[in-house]
């Protein structure tokens, strides 16, 4: 088993830097403090945007599609009450490109979803999840 450690080190009030065992670091802060960083609720978004996104686009170049764009937007939902946890989760994939195929997209959408982003693996089960594939057509650079 791979073991990972971080830290979340106190600056001031409720802001704090929070750093990993390769020294890349991220400011965090509250909606009640002086809002200098993102809050760690939405990190959580984050990371499963990148760990998304970072699945898809590799499947996608792999399968030799003309990406000249990507990105991985997420819209979320929390409980109003204490401890405010996710309920829901809607992430779109927006894809542009030069004659890329749907079949492809929502291809690497599944394996990503259901086989190799950890934090979808994390969150599956605990907050509801749904997707959507946007495809626009862009010329290839």
């Amino acid at each position: 088993m791979n073991e990972y450690t971080i830290t979340a080190r106190w600056v001031r009030n409720l802001q704090f830097v929070g750093t990993d065992g390769g020294g890349h670091s991220v400011v965090m802060d509250s909606s009640l403090g002086e809002n200098t960083g993102m809050r760690p609720a939405e990190l959580l978004m984050v990371a499963l945007a990148g760990c998304t996104a970072m699945d898809v686009i590799s499947i996608l170049q792999k399968k030799q599609q003309k990406v000249v764009d990507f990105e991985v937007k997420i819209t979320g939902q929390r409980r109003p009450d204490h401890p405010r946890a996710w309920t829901h989760m809607h992430i779109e994939y927006i894809v542009r490109g030069k004659g890329v195929d749907r079949a492809a997209v929502a291809r690497a959408v599944e394996l990503s979803t259901t086989k190799y982003c950890s934090v979808h693996a994390t969150l599956e089960g605990k907050v509801e999840m749904t997707h959507s594939i946007t495809i626009e057509e862009a010329d290839a650079r």
